[in-house]
This record gives structure tokens, sequence and C-alpha cells, in this order.
């Protein structure tokens, strides 16, 4: 759909004119009515913008910079909040009571140097915003007397330069991902990351918050993909050089890739790209033990088969999503290349599910729709539709939200266990009743998986926030405890910042904060995410 011809919505996921269908909602609701034993859901109504009174801006743009800076109040709505359980609750609770002061949309970098002198000059807090995707308060204007101006990058967003020799391109970074690889596409080549945002989320944010994307296996970072970076900071302007790989000190670019908008801004990047796959093999197989599924997964990981798509699913998670029966867990494998058949990689990898119990349907999907078939392709449809359920279930209290991180193999089974059991325990003490905790695989490397935790609960709608964040803490600290990441690409952002600051080593925390009073001497720059700003 053309951005041009509707809105985003402020209080949801996607345009205005995007939604759940009726039969989509009755199958929601009449789930979660017989999860939580209730016969019915009374729904809080959806937000209208006429209806919420904002602060009046503490600021007015300037002559010079008003044709690219907007306090209209739709805006102001859309920029005050990212797409987490958190944020929908506050909005649909109408507490728009922090909103950004002003959006500025540069449409070249000399008009961000010149937004960024005009903050400068004021004192103000400045939000880096790509597409608005986060679900960890990344975006979120934090409390303060200083103007807040969040910067829009949505006006830089074409594909500047093909290298069709080398594979990689000059891209922008406010580029949405439909349109950077609708600009890629004549030239055979795309850049293959699909994050779960990818229609609503810019290239720059991908970078930005080192996102994950469609690799399950080898490349599944958007780091994986960086060639050189281009950043507009408040000290000024740096381009790192174009290289394929260097041992020339620590890299540049990997300082600003995941720096969420702290140490500056980034305008462009090289990109490496690749040949349109033309090549792939699909199926799913079925295990009735979920640890032994999780062996398979790491052996076909360790075999370095590198299967494009290598998502288990719990039996609760498989079922919830469509791809299941609820009393088996389910694994998706998908191979693709543009080089040759994947079908001996695939067969290899069934080899390795047979001898760990797990079954499968013969023959294997191929070509084109080899990802859109079967339980696959029932997954694959029921994740692109995820993010428009919450704006279903946050209205008629239900508390739905995704964590995610990283842990050895050797550590991942009494992880697991340990997680699982202390999430659902938090939901049962916070909210009298049991919920539900499932897991699946995102990624997986040859020494761990990357498992992705979601949990269902029906709360008390005056006190969802509360609720959600008392469960969100249990477990946090017991994934800190047991050695597990906070975050394996979803970002820190505020909401992680406790447990971040608990995870990173104490003198890196000091070399960050250094390098941040470099770059942004008045600590201006999405203060609060990753450091706090030198005194």
């Amino acid at each position: 759909m053309d951005a041009t011809k509707a809105r985003l919505k402020f209080w949801g996921w996607g345009y205005e004119t995007e939604h759940l269908t009726p039969e989509e909602v009755g199958r929601l609701e009449a789930a979660y009515a017989k999860r939580f034993g209730v016969a019915r859901f009374e729904a809080t109504a959806t937000p209208r913008a006429e209806e919420i009174e904002l602060r009046k801006p503490r600021v007015q743009p300037p002559r010079g910079l008003d044709d690219l800076c907007s306090v209209d109040h739709y805006e102001r709505l859309l920029h005050s909040y990212g797409k987490s359980f958190f944020d929908s609750a506050r909005v649909f609770a109408r507490d728009f009571s922090n909103p950004p002061d002003v959006i500025a949309s540069p449409r070249n970098e000399a008009e961000l140097v010149a937004t960024l002198a005009w903050c400068d000059s004021l004192d103000a807090v400045v939000i880096p915003w790509g597409g608005g995707s986060s679900v960890v308060a990344g975006v979120e204007p934090p409390r303060t007397d200083r103007p807040i101006v969040t910067v829009d990058l949505k006006r830089l967003d074409r594909v500047l330069e093909i290298d069709e020799v080398s594979q990689a391109a000059r891209i922008q970074a406010g580029v949405y991902g439909p349109s950077l690889e609708s600009q890629l596409k004549p030239s055979g080549l795309t850049l293959r990351h699909f994050p779960q945002s990818f229609e609503f989320s810019t290239l720059g944010g991908w970078i930005a918050t080192r996102g994950g994307g469609h690799y399950a296996t080898l490349h599944t970072h958007i780091d994986d993909f960086v060639e050189s970076l281009r950043v507009v900071t408040p000290a000024g302007v740096m381009q790192s050089f174009r290289l394929p790989g260097s041992g020339a000190g620590p890299s540049p670019d990997r300082m600003f890739i995941g720096s969420e908008g702290t140490l500056g801004i980034i305008t462009e990047a090289w990109m490496k790209l690749r040949p349109r796959p033309t090549f792939r093999a699909a199926t799913s197989a079925r295990f009735l033990d979920f640890y032994r599924a999780a062996e398979a997964v790491r052996a076909i990981a360790q075999a370095q088969l590198y299967p494009a798509n290598c998502r288990l699913l719990d039996a609760d998670e498989a079922l919830i999503n469509g791809a299941g029966d609820g009393g088996r867990s389910v694994l998706v494998l998908n191979f693709e290349s543009a080089d040759c058949p994947m079908d001996a990689a695939l067969a290899r990898a069934l080899e390795i599910v047979r001898a760990h119990g797990g079954e499968y349907d013969a023959p294997a999907i191929k070509g084109e729709g080899a990802q859109r078939q079967g339980a696959a392709g029932q997954w694959r449809d029921s994740f692109l539709r995820m993010p428009y359920s919450r704006e279903v279930l946050t209205p008629r209290g239900i508390i739905t939200e995704t964590f995610e991180t990283a842990i050895t193999w050797d550590r991942f089974a009494q992880f697991h266990a340990q997680v699982k059991a202390a999430t659902e325990r938090a939901i049962k003490e916070v909210t009298g009743r049991p919920g539900l905790v499932t897991c699946r695989f995102t990624h997986v490397y040859p020494d761990g998986p990357a498992p992705y935790f979601s949990w269902h609960a029906l709360g008390d709608k005056t006190r969802l926030v509360e609720q959600a964040w008392a469960i969100k803490t249990a477990a946090s600290d017991v994934l800190i405890k047991l050695g597990g990441t906070i975050t394996h690409h979803h970002a820190v952002g505020r909401d992680h910042r406790r447990w971040y600051d608990r995870q990173r080593p104490a003198l890196f925390a000091e070399a960050l904060i250094a390098a941040k009073k470099c770059l942004d001497p008045k600590g201006m720059l999405n203060p609060g995410v990753l450091v706090d700003p030198a005194p």
C-alpha cells in the first residue's frame, strides 16, 4: 500500500485502513475466552485523535526549518510511542502525557545538520525515528523539561547507487523495507533482510538496533550486510571506508551498529546484496519431545547446512499459529539458493530429523511456493498477521508480550525450563490465574539457539502496564541470572536498560559513555538508551 494514501495508525500496527477481519477477531476472542475460562470480553473503544488533548509544544520551528518541521496533532500522537504491549496499553488508556514537541523530517543531510544545530541551540532532546516499530521504548521521548524533537528520516528513502559487480548498494537510511526491495528488484539483487516489522521499519532502524532478519542461520543480523556507514553526529559527520572486510583496528561501522541513535544518526549505508534465490526446498517436521527437537536443530546447525529458515515451535506455539495440533512441536525448514538446487541439503537435514525421532511429510515442497504451503505457510501467514492482533487483544484486557534471548546449547534445556517456569509463576501471582508461555527458535547457531518466548495473560484493564511490567521483570531477572542475553534482536531501548547494565562489562560502559561524550557533548541524542550521558 502507498504510504501517501493512508495514515499510519497511532493506536496499532500498519495503516488506518488495515485491520484483522471480523472472522479473525472472532477466532481470537473464542480462543482466549476458552483459554481463560470467561464468557465474553468487554472491549475498550479504539482511541480517536480528536478526543486526546496534548500538551502544547514547548518550542516552535524556526524560520528556515518550518517547511520540514511539524507540530501537527496526529504526527505528535504517532511519534509518542513504539509498538510494544506497554505502548499499546497506554495508548488505549489515552495516556499521551509526554509527546514530542516537534517532528522534523529532513529531506537531505544538510537539513539534518541544520536541524541538529537548531536542537543544540535549544538544549533539546533528539529522538531519531525510522519506522517507529520499536518494542523496547527505543523511540519514546524521555520525561524531561528539555524540548523534545523527533527526527523522522522517512524522506531519506532512496537507493542511490547499485554496484552490480561487487553486489552492493548505497542506500539512504529512511527507506522502508518494501520500497528498498522494490528499488533493488530491477538489478536482480536483494538485501533479503526480512524482520517481522519489514513493511513498517527502515534500513537505518535495522542498523541502529542490530535487527535480526530473514535468515535463521549464518546471516542472522543486519551486521552481516553492512559494508560502510555515513553518520551525522552533533560533533560532525563520519564516513567509513567501503570495504568487504578489514583488520584495521576496531570497526567504526560496528561502533554505530546497535548504537540505537545515541551516538549519531545514520543517513546512508553501503549494503552487501545477493542474487534473488531461485532454488528452494522446504518441509516441516514434528516431534513429540521439544528437547529432542532442539537437539535435532543443534545437529543441523553444527552440520553447517545453513537453512534459511529453521524455526522450531513448541507444541503450544504451533497450535496457536495453526501450524500444529498442540501435541507435537513443529520444525519449519527452508533452504534457498540463487546458485544450485537445495535437495541434498534438505535431505541431509531430514536424516538428522529422523535420527532424533522426528517425522516429516514427503516429498518436500520446492520452488517459489516452498515457504507458502503446509505448516511453513501457515506459520508464515500467522507470523505476518501477529502485530495486527495487539489492537484487538489489549482493549479486551489480554496481555500478550514477547521476549527473546540467546544461550549456549549446553545450558539451553535448564535455561528454557527455568525461564518458562518463572514466567508462568509470575503470571499466576500477578493476575490470579494461569497464563500461557510458549517458545520458538527464531535463529540458531552452532553454539546455541535464540529462544523467543511469548506469554499470554488475562489482566486487569485498570492495571495492565503495572501487571505486564511485574511479569516481564520476573522473567528478565531469571534470564539474566542464568546468563542469557537480555535481547537477541529487539535492542535495548529504555525497557531493557536495567538488565543491559548487568550484562555489559563495567569498563565497556565507561568506554561507551566516553564515546557519547565525544560525539554528543550535550547528551541530546536519545538520552537514557544504552547509557546515561556523562555529567
